[in-house]
């Protein structure tokens, strides 16, 4: 891609460095999702790390400072919503974020190779797996095929969002959100030592559709990411 004033060149969107590899506090990586976040939700994304130049500084290493356990849902693209660029994000997608050994595997390696300090669990309002989930479990017919697995893992998410009486869509997304967090910590002893040890923080943080604003709903220490904030986009700063 030419840079803008390149002889010849089309003007393209500004592109801008930063030195989010360097990040190795839980807090500063949630931080930097936020103000990535904010950009993208008031439309004035800086596209950081994502021109020729940086391309070919991380093409002999990658020290990404999040993992992104985030559904498979096309709208959810976390580069774009948190406004980064090459070798910032781990990304591991699955539909309705479930976890697996695969998953589980993708992750330890990123925190434990890699170095990242933070793990995000990325779900959002009207999440098709959830939606499948609840469909499953009001007519008894499952699926066909290997979605059955998928709505195997979310069904436990909607027993506990019955006993807590949540019935409605993005209420019951939210629970899956906080039940995926507990799930990457009880299933992964190499993650929960990590965080044990304050070198990684697992949060869960829900996306609106519309609006494009992130909004945490789980937090692991809880002091990573303020929990006490209004939903809906009148408050971008969510993130």
């Amino acid at each position: 891609m030419s840079l803008p004033g390149a002889p010849g060149g089309q003007p393209g969107p500004q592109r801008s460095a930063d030195q989010s590899s360097t990040i190795t506090e839980p807090a500063l990586a949630y931080a930097e999702l936020a103000a990535g976040n904010r950009r993208f939700v008031s439309g004035s994304p800086r596209h950081p790390n994502q021109d020729a130049g940086h391309r070919a500084a991380v093409a002999d290493g990658q020290h990404p400072f999040a993992v992104i356990v985030g559904c498979s849902d096309s709208r959810l693209a976390a580069e774009i919503i948190f406004d980064r660029g090459l070798g910032d994000l781990f990304v591991v997608r699955t539909a309705g974020h479930t976890t697996g050994p695969e998953v589980l595997g993708s992750v330890e390696y990123a925190v434990t190779v890699l170095g990242t300090p933070l793990v995000v669990v990325l779900g959002h309002d009207s999440c098709g797996a959830v939606q499948a989930a609840r469909e499953v479990a009001a007519t008894g017919v499952a699926p066909e095929g290997h979605l059955g697995a998928v709505v195997d893992a979310v069904l436990p998410s909607l027993r506990r969002a019955a006993a807590d009486g949540v019935d409605d869509i993005d209420g019951i997304v939210d629970i899956h959100i906080a039940q995926t967090v507990e799930a990457l910590l009880e299933q992964s002893s190499v993650l929960a030592d990590a965080v044990t040890r304050g070198r990684c923080a697992v949060v869960g943080v829900s996306y609106r559709l519309a609006a494009g604003v992130v909004r945490p709903v789980a937090a692991v220490p809880a002091g990573v990411a303020s929990l006490d904030v209004p939903d809906g986009p009148s408050t971008p700063a969510a993130a």
